[in-house]
């Protein structure tokens, strides 16, 4: 009980995730006598970034950041609009697109979130859309590699489980956004000529064909996660020094540096995670979990429910990575007491972070599109109150019908 309150409240103060973790590792080590744990602590800590699976992080955040510093997504952004613009509210819909889109490069939420807000809310501002309706649509708009590495599943049939989830929550939203448009009066363009749209379609095509080399390598099994990671930011780069010659070779080690310090971040959090869950399983705790939980239910069903609550929960005040760096370990045991697939888990665990990401009172996800939008957070959560309605009925569907995260998995021969 102590440790759980010095962590909770050490997180409420704004404590670093991984310093937090590490303290309460501390603390819950001495104050169960656990002094011998000490001894091993360190090689604990630093076993758990030995892992091939990690090196995929650095590979896919290189990818978001030259895409960014190179203009890519905002290419990303007007082929889009040449495909769904002319509909009413038509830049709502090139908004999720395109974050359909980005989420097969950017391994955060929090950064989807940041990246397309600077891109989207002011062009949906400028063109007649309400600042609150931008805001709520960007944050509803998350890569399962860190679930993978963390529970020792295959990457590649992650990637493929959050396909049929990923066109579910997609649909839903482009629903709640043409509802929306039945009773509010969202702006419509024109469609544009060919002569002017064929150009632009073709040079967001080039890059759109990145999410296309990661998700086809990963699945067809020519490339690991981490070979096609670096394919991709190879690709990218490509495009931003040579083709359209929007970034220098002087930014590349700023691009880097970039890079190394978000992966010591999470590495860190790996790290002490892998730590605190470690001390947790020698205390007997993910025991104690299956037996409390199975004192309640026998379902897998109402299993899933109940860690949909709880990662929920958590999503409100903590980032996607951190969620899931923290929680996973420790439910492992029980997922696997109850005879869960364990990739349809992860599928359940990112839907249910993701809910958590975009409800106040803290969801981190919203605050940051707020900020970008200048909006109170009163108007943003009325407009995104719709969305997240419609993610949640995405969220209870999938975790009845596991259908629709391991169909295609197992089509592909991953399971």
């Amino acid at each position: 009980m102590l440790t759980l309150i010095i962590f909770f409240g050490l997180l409420f103060l704004g404590f670093p995730v991984a310093l937090t973790l590490m303290m309460g590792t501390i603390i819950l080590i001495t104050a169960n006598d656990l002094y011998a744990l000490l001894n091993t602590l360190p090689m604990n800590f630093y076993g758990a970034l030995e892992k091939n699976g990690l090196l995929a992080i650095p590979m896919f955040m290189l990818v978001g950041e030259v895409m960014n510093r190179a203009g890519l997504t905002q290419r990303l952004i007007s082929a889009a609009n040449v495909l769904v613009g002319g509909f009413r509210g038509g830049l709502a819909y090139v908004n999720l697109l395109t974050n359909a889109m980005a989420a097969a490069i950017l391994g955060s939420a929090i950064a989807q979130i940041a990246v397309m807000s600077k891109v989207m809310i002011p062009q949906m501002h400028e063109r007649g859309y309400n600042k609150g309706f931008a805001a709520a649509i960007t944050a509803c708009g998350g890569l399962m590699i860190i679930y993978g590495v963390i529970a020792y599943q295959p990457i590649a049939a992650l990637f493929v489980a959050g396909v049929l989830p990923g066109l579910l929550m997609f649909f839903a939203f482009s629903l709640v956004v043409f509802i929306i448009g039945l009773f509010s009066p969202l702006p419509k363009e024109n469609w544009q000529p060919w002569k002017e749209s064929a150009p632009k379609l073709i040079s967001g095509l080039a890059p759109g064909m990145i999410p296309v080399v990661i998700i086809v390598g990963i699945s067809s099994g020519v490339m690991t996660p981490t070979e096609s990671g670096a394919a991709a930011s190879f690709i990218a780069l490509i495009f931003g020094l040579f083709i359209y010659r929007t970034i220098r070779f002087s930014e590349i080690p700023s691009i880097l540096q970039s890079v190394a310090l978000s992966t010591a971040v999470i590495t860190s959090l790996i790290a002490a995670a892998s730590a605190f869950g470690w001390v947790l399983s020698f205390e007997g705790a993910p025991d104690r979990l299956v037996e409390a939980i199975v004192s309640v239910t026998t379902s897998p069903l109402v299993f899933l429910l109940c860690i949909n609550v709880i990662v929920f929960i958590l999503g409100m005040f903590l980032e996607t990575i951190s969620v899931m760096i923290i929680i996973v370990p420790v439910l492992l045991p029980a997922v696997q007491g109850m005879n869960i697939n364990l990739i349809h888990f992860g599928v359940i665990m990112s839907l249910g972070i993701v809910v958590g990401l975009i409800t106040p009172p803290v969801g981190p996800g919203l605050y940051v599109a707020m900020v970008q939008a200048k909006v109170s957070l009163k108007e943003i959560f009325y407009w995104t109150v719709p969305f997240l309605l419609a993610l949640i009925g995405v969220m209870v569907i999938v975790n009845v019908f596991p259908v629709f995260s391991l169909w295609l998995p197992a089509s592909y021969g991953l399971m």
